[in-house]
């Protein structure tokens, strides 16, 4: 059979035609079905029935029995907190690590052979990956709010990987049952898992008494020693490795990193050949060159203090304003819930007014009474009228609830262009300082070469005055026919090494300035979603709470017939 042959008889798994046999990927169709009969019964299915699928809302899904081989498409549901993909055909763990809000997640009775692609679901607290095909205990190091896991009934031969469990502090509940590794001679999981992890209360669905630690303890004691001792030296290490990118966090944050220490220093002698053959000339320029690097040091000593001082100031400021922000946000959210609640208790009242209504008309109908009767007409009246006070009562509440939304808005707007007047403030005052400092590193580059120009001079006429050329560095040997050609390469020094500095500088200027566009630009943006996401959810609630008055005579009909029959 032909290559292109082959290629025809293959069928894209989004054009599976036989869903219920062949296995498929998760689909947008799949998900919209999965999400509208999700189990609602009643009044609350059919309402549930006509809303729109919002992606952004579902914080549920399940998706089981479905014959899927493929995880797609959850990237469009980024605050699903409960996740369920159980008996599928699923080989392989993957599409699900954007889903950071998801809390719960079942992955049992599938054909998944490797743990992986989890590590960003950071908020997961109940995984069962029950009955598949692992092999390896991995990739769960970074789940430290894991209270539930279930890996019973997979291929797991090892007790590798186990002990890191250790480092999951809220785990509670393990199920390893089923597996190979518990099935070794003279081996028993349950004492090693009571023994090795000390938060785990409940293996196998059993309590873990202390009796049975005890027991654990003394029957895997050298194997409790030797993953103590690996812990201790992990945790120090963890520790370090945590201050380090706390320090440079800290240190990028301020505008201020590689500033520290002689970074600076030493960056201005990178490429510099001329100058470091210059160095070489003799304990003159040797000492020179050690009172340059702590002249520079000094200053960049001053910007760097200086720098984690504003920082803090500008971290106050930051904080305040976003506790602040945070603060208006609920007091508008509470404002507008009481509101709501108030409608509601209002809705039900005029329901059960109009239902009394439309039952009085549809008991009438029934019984083969006249419509156009006064009685009848009186009725209809009573509906009309309720259903013209319903429509102005929304038109009102909506009012008031774009009227909070629009004054929660509009203040936001105000408080982030104050916000941003005084962060530009803070940082005016700390560039003009820093531009101050880096005058001072030039002025000392200029200093120093100088100094050299000097030494270099002086090196020079002795070398010719003796005619003694030996020990002389080989980059120097054409200054001593020409004695400017020292002063050009002390030049091109003093030029490469305040080009350097300005170059620091412009790097500060630039990361200060970008970081208050950057910022403004996220609290701008995050405040515009919030505010279509906020219009959007008012129109949605009170278009479903005038549908809903809407199809109440259906309703009562349907009820009216079945008391009826």
């Amino acid at each position: 059979m032909t290559e292109s042959k082959k290629t025809e008889n293959v069928k894209p798994l989004d054009e599976i035609i036989y869903p219920e046999i062949e296995p498929g990927i998760i689909s947008k169709q799949m998900i919209d079905k999965a999400y509208l009969e999700d189990g609602k019964q009643g009044e609350e299915a059919r309402l549930h029935q006509m809303e729109p699928v919002v992606y952004e809302r579902i914080s549920v899904l399940r998706l089981e029995f479905k014959n899927i081989l493929r995880i797609d498409h959850l990237w469009i549901m980024p605050n699903l907190t409960k996740l369920s993909l159980n008996s599928n055909k699923i080989e392989v763990i993957e599409h699900i690590d954007m889903l950071t809000s998801l809390k719960e997640l079942d992955l049992s009775f599938n054909y998944i052979e490797r743990i992986e692609n989890i590590k960003k679901l950071v908020n997961l607290e109940v995984l069962t990956l029950f009955r598949n095909m692992i092999t390896k205990i991995e990739n769960l190091d970074t789940l430290e709010k894991l209270v539930i896991l279930s890996l019973g009934d997979n291929k797991i031969h090892s007790t590798e990987g186990i002990e890191r469990f250790r480092f999951l502090k809220d785990l509670r509940v393990l199920n390893l049952e089923g597996n190979p590794v518990g099935k070794k001679p003279d081996f028993q999981m349950n004492l090693y898992v009571a023994a090795v992890l000390p938060s785990v209360k409940y293996y196998e669905y059993k309590t873990i008494t202390e009796e049975l630690r005890q027991k654990g303890k003394e029957k895997y004691y050298r194997e409790l020693r030797e993953i103590e001792a690996n812990e201790e030296k992990e945790i120090l290490a963890r520790a370090a490795k945590a201050k380090e990118e706390y320090d440079e966090q800290r240190l990028a944050s301020s505008f201020v990193e590689y500033l520290n220490e002689h970074q600076l220093y030493e960056s201005l002698w990178k490429g510099d050949e001329d100058g470091h053959a210059l160095l070489q000339i003799g304990q003159a320029a040797t000492d020179l060159a050690d009172e340059y690097d702590n002249d520079i040091y000094d200053v960049t000593q001053e910007i760097y203090k200086y720098g984690l001082e504003r920082y803090e100031e500008r971290e106050l400021e930051i904080n305040e304003f976003k506790e602040n922000l945070e603060e208006g946000q609920k007091l508008i959210q509470q404002m507008g819930q009481d509101v709501i609640e108030d409608f509601l208790h209002h809705k039900d009242r005029v329901f059960d007014r109009a239902s009394a209504i439309l039952k009085a008309l549809e008991l009438r109908t029934v019984r083969g009474e006249d419509e156009e009767s006064p009685e009848s007409l009186e009725l209809l009246e009573q509906f009309d009228k309720i259903t013209m006070q319903f429509d102005d009562t929304i038109n009102e509440i909506w009012q008031q609830l774009m009227s909070q939304e629009l004054h929660l808005h509009e203040s936001i707007e105000e408080s982030t262009v104050n916000f941003q007047r005084r962060i530009q403030e803070m940082m005016a005052k700390f560039v003009e300082q820093v531009q101050t400092y880096f005058g001072q590193l030039r002025d000392i580059a200029i200093h120093f070469s100088e100094n050299m120009a000097e030494v270099a001079t002086h090196y020079v006429n002795t070398k010719l005055a003796l005619q003694d050329f030996d020990d002389v560095p080989p980059e120097l040997l054409h200054c001593m026919e020409d004695r400017e050609a020292v002063l050009n390469l002390i030049a091109g020094m003093k030029d490469s090494h305040i080009q350097r500095i300005d170059e620091r500088e412009d790097r500060l200027m630039v990361r200060s300035r970008d970081f208050i566009e950057n910022m403004i630009d996220e609290l701008n943006n995050d405040e515009l979603e919030r505010n279509r996401a906020k219009i959007l959810e008012i129109n949605s609630f009170l278009e479903l709470m005038a549908e809903s008055l809407a199809s109440l005579q259906s309703e009562i009909r349907d009820e009216v017939m079945n008391e009826e029959a």
